[in-house]
């Protein structure tokens, strides 16, 4: 087995193109006063002075007329909207999309001059038109984490962070080792080692998907997601419910981390190996660039959702009404405008998202709590 310690692995992944996870401060984002939590803190945006007709430069109108606001339909919650963020948020990944309606006006949008909200509303109501998408379905949350690590095995840091294995097939034509199999092989799976880490850290590592590494010497290092072992996810939470480890309303990430860590060792692993799915990384400097999602764009924290890509396309524009929580401690509702720009491996279904939160322990408790019942719009070009 290749050992890659991290001062290698970080010299071997200086020339790794932008496409790895990183960490970077939030656009501006109000929150919705009564019903949406706050988003993560942004530098308060310059003063503008909005134009008398903010709607559209006239050189880059097209030739058809518009629909009159009044069709726009809009959804619960609309009125309470941060408007601003949610124009920011279409234009920091109205790019991803390849639908041609989309792609019209993601150049306007992008060539508006300096707007305030009244002027990102008038855009908004006179360039989407609300859909609503039927039936109830599941809205979840996940976040960038921040963890320890070390570069060889020692104390508490007894689990592996894995590269890409020799024998894993480009095209998964058959699954590889499950989860249990590859921890307990003998030999160990030929991947390199790319550094050690917690048990339950890795675990949730795993779950989101990427995340920041944290030495002792204070070297940052940012773990992206490569691969997949091709076995399907399984939620630990119910099993965890039904064995009576953790209450029906209690089993919140920082809740099952909890428990994992409390019970580190052949309890947890058992546990943790119900779920088969298991992530290969590759790891690179942290240059605090930002959260790359599965479109390629940096991913707006509070206003990015992945989705199941069987049913919905990268780069498409979305409304969520989340309510209904059934974990405790979490926030009554999210309503607001987002960006379809990830997707995940637990993500199925039409009416499914999962919103990301942003990076860091507070996004992590947040991202925890979220189980609510959803209601999806989608905001289709005029």
């Amino acid at each position: 087995m290749r050992h890659l310690t991290f001062a290698v692995a970080c010299a071997a992944v200086l020339a790794l193109s932008a496409c790895a996870t990183t960490t970077a401060p939030a656009p501006p984002a109000a929150p919705n006063p009564v019903q949406t939590p706050p988003l993560a803190p942004a530098p308060a945006p310059s003063p503008v002075v909005e134009p008398a007709n903010p709607i559209i430069p006239a050189a880059l109108a097209p030739p058809a007329p518009y629909v009159s606001r009044e069709d726009f339909h809009a959804p619960p919650g609309w009125d309470s909207e941060d408007h601003l963020a949610a124009l920011k948020a279409f234009v920091a990944g109205c790019t991803a999309s390849k639908a041609p309606a989309l792609a019209v006006l993601c150049r306007l949008a992008r060539a508006l001059p300096p707007y305030g909200e009244t002027a990102a509303r008038d855009f908004l109501e006179s360039h989407f038109q609300a859909q609503p998408l039927a039936g109830d379905g599941l809205l979840t949350a996940y976040f960038a984490p921040e963890y320890s690590a070390r570069a060889s095995r020692q104390g508490e840091y007894t689990a592996a962070l894995l590269g890409r294995p020799d024998d894993l097939q480009t095209l998964d034509l058959a699954p590889y080792l499950t989860r249990a199999a590859i921890e307990t092989a003998q030999p160990p799976v030929p991947a390199p080692i790319l550094g050690w880490m917690k048990p339950e850290d890795l675990f949730f590592l795993q779950i989101q998907g990427s995340g920041v590494l944290t030495l002792p010497d204070g070297q940052r290092l940012k773990a992206a997601y490569l691969a997949n072992n091709g076995q399907p996810f399984v939620a630990i939470a119910n099993p965890m419910r039904q064995k009576n480890l953790l209450a029906d309303n209690d089993t919140s990430g920082d809740s099952i981390r909890a428990w994992l860590a409390a019970n580190r060792g052949p309890a947890a692993d058992a546990i943790m190996r119900l779920n088969p799915r298991y992530v290969f990384f590759r790891v690179a400097p942290d240059d605090k660039a930002g959260v790359v999602g599965a479109a390629g764009v940096i991913l707006p924290p509070g206003r990015a959702i992945a989705v199941d890509t069987a049913r919905h396309p990268l780069g498409g524009f979305y409304w969520i009404d989340a309510s209904a929580p059934t974990l405790e401690g979490a926030f009554p509702s999210y309503r607001r405008a987002v960006m379809a720009l990830d997707t995940g491996g637990a993500i199925k279904g039409e009416i499914r998202a999962d919103l990301f939160l942003g990076a860091g322990d507070a996004a992590g408790r947040e991202a925890g709590r979220v189980r609510h019942k959803l209601t999806l719009w989608r905001l289709d070009p005029r």
